[in-house]
């Protein structure tokens, strides 16, 4: 093991020393209970099984089999998640066979942002995450189960359906994925059109045309952002079947690395391993370490945040950039290169990530993970054996695809993706994986906006052609949701294709697909919290240096220091507050905690 990553760990283990303790003795008073079916009075236990077959029930009460539980984010609207329809016949079946139960415990929302980016819809996104973690907590409220399957894979869902299990960290569960879509158009192709569109020289039926060929059936959308960040890092902390994470929803494996989440449940209860004594500091670093690798989402800086406080665990940002200091990059997937999932799983995937940070000293070996054999097996690769037997293969040592994957002797870069960025500005972070490295100082007016359509309007009014720093504000969790700004790239990326220096602050996020135009992004505290992003003026000379890993503004400091903060107009606030149910997440942004705290309402 690095040292480096031994005392951020150590680290991590004394700040959260009182919390975790706190936690896990939580976790091992519910986990010494008698089991529900026994410790429930008849009433309720009837409820509970009342649909069951007759022998499921004679199983679950008299033979006292394992319950399962199932969480499920099924709905066809998304591409990811349709093809979980299917999936409660094929567990209850495995159940059988296993001599076990199973029960569809609750469904929990789950939104796509593809359909909501740039809509009002997307400032319910963030807070998505807290209420699928409330849903799981209804689902497996009814304190039946023995263990849980959580089905789900796109941007918000994992993170709170694991927030969610957390929290009944006392249950074995294991994450069930369900695969990425067959390659379309090229996102590199999909995102010159894009570009295209952006400065009018195509128009809406190409731009739809392009899209349609990228987002064509059922998986997850191909680049590498959030959903399949989420994928990887659940491999990392070992919560899936080994490799299961980008096999195709339709191919005949993904059957069977189903059935087998369902048989390592019940492997789980016998060995009476549960989620909350698994996902320690080790396992937290772990994923950190595998997001870096990989140039992963800066969701995640938010996101696993939250996940580490559900199991008593505080992380912040400058862990993060103390691992990334010293964690190699190891692969270039959309937008950090030209490559998309399918071809990241042919290069050996997430199994060839973890054996290079693992034999480099990145990861803990020593930790628990739901497979036997622990976090060694899941640096092979599912397959099928001579008897059609699902089975696993170890990966060749030299890649098999390097403008992909690398070894850790040989990295695309001897640190990670991911920069913590200080100054008069704040605390936020950048993307740096696929910058350019000449774009990584930017140093520029501001032209400051109060909303993604003002800067777009900017834009399409011919007012942006110069070096600017975008300053786009009022966009953390309290203002509006903290939605994605997504839609900004392609405008961004023209300015930068025309030879402009230009880069974008803002306390707002950025798609996990965030690419080439550099973005210092969660700015903590945002604007409306009196934040410095409510002092900026239009021409203050801003510096971005992520070399230097600062984010300053060049005003005197008396001048600095005696501006007015800007406010947002009552106009603006009332339609962040109002319209398409925005109304009913009110107590979420009054109640939500900063973003390098997790952006946790919960708290």
């Amino acid at each position: 093991m690095k040292t480096a990553i031994l005392d951020i760990t150590e680290r991590i283990r004394e700040r959260s020393a009182a919390t975790r303790s706190a936690y896990l003795a939580q976790v091992r008073r519910l986990g010494g209970r008698q089991r529900g079916s026994d410790r429930l009075g008849c009433a309720n236990v009837a409820h509970a099984f009342a649909a069951l077959p007759g022998n499921d029930k004679l199983k679950v009460v008299v033979e006292r089999a394992p319950n399962i539980g199932v969480v499920t984010a099924y709905n066809d609207m998304l591409s990811a998640h349709q093809p979980y329809e299917s999936y409660p016949a094929l567990l209850r079946d495995e159940a059988r066979r296993s001599g076990a139960t199973l029960q569809v415990a609750g469904g929990v929302p789950a939104m796509c942002d593809g359909v909501t980016q740039g809509t009002p819809g997307m400032e319910l996104s963030l807070f998505s995450r807290d209420t699928i973690a409330m849903g799981t907590a209804i689902a497996l409220s009814h304190d039946v189960f023995d263990a849980a399957l959580l089905l789900g894979i796109c941007d918000k869902i994992v993170p709170g359906l694991l927030i969610g299990a957390l929290h009944f960290g006392h249950l074995p569960c294991v994450f069930v994925p369900g695969g990425p879509m067959s390659s379309g158009l090229s996102n590199t192709e999909k995102s010159h059109v894009r570009e295209e569109y952006a400065q009018g020289k195509v128009g809406r039926d190409a731009l739809l045309k392009a899209e349609s060929a990228a987002y064509h059936g059922p998986g997850t959308c191909t680049f590498y952002g959030t959903a399949n960040s989420n994928q990887m890092l659940m491999e990392a902390m070992g919560l899936h079947v080994p490799g299961a994470a980008f096999i195709h929803p339709h191919d005949g494996l993904r059957d069977d690395l189903t059935r087998e989440a369902l048989r390592t449940a019940v492997s789980l209860v016998k060995r009476k391993q549960c989620i909350g004594e698994q996902v320690d500091e080790r396992v937290i670093v772990n994923a950190m370490a595998a997001l870096l690798a990989t140039g992963g989402s800066t969701n995640h800086l938010i996101h696993w945040v939250a996940v580490a406080r559900s199991a008593g665990i505080l992380i912040n940002w400058t862990d993060f950039a103390e691992l990334s200091a010293v964690v190699p990059l190891l692969a270039r997937v959309y937008p950090n290169g030209s490559a998309d999932v399918n071809d990241f799983q042919r290069a050996g995937g997430p199994g060839f990530v973890l054996r290079e940070l693992l034999d480099a000293g990145c990861m803990h070996p020593d930790v628990m993970t739901v497979a036997e054999g622990g976090i060694g097996h899941y640096t092979q690769v599912p397959a099928r054996d001579e008897q059609g037997r699902l089975s696993w293969r170890a990966l060749p040592p030299s890649p098999i695809d390097p403008a992909v994957v690398r070894t850790h002797s040989a990295p695309f870069s001897e640190t990670g993706g991911l920069k913590l960025l200080t100054g008069n500005l704040g605390r936020s972070v950048i993307k740096v994986s696929a910058v350019p490295g000449d774009r990584h100082v930017v140093e520029a007016p501001a032209r400051v906006f109060d909303s993604q359509e003002a800067l777009m309007a900017a834009f399409k009014a011919g007012e942006l052609e110069r070096d600017l720093i975008a300053v786009v504000r009022f966009q953390g969790p309290r203002a509006n949701g903290m939605p994605e700004l997504h839609k900004l790239t392609p405008p961004l990326a023209v300015l930068q294709g025309k030879g402009f220096r230009v880069a974008l602050v803002t306390d707002g996020r950025m798609s996990g697909a965030s690419g080439k135009v550099p973005a210092a992004i969660h700015v903590t505290p945002e604007a409306l919290d009196g934040g410095p992003l409510a002092r900026v003026r239009d021409g203050d000379l801003i510096r971005m240096d992520a070399v230097a890993g600062t984010l300053e503004v060049l005003v005197d400091d008396a001048d600095w220091s005696a501006r007015e903060l800007a406010t947002i107009s009552p106009a603006h606030a009332e339609d962040n507050a109002h319209g398409l149910g925005r109304e009913l997440f009110g107590g979420m942004r009054r109640n939500v905690n900063s973003a390098e705290e997790g952006a946790c309402t919960w708290l």
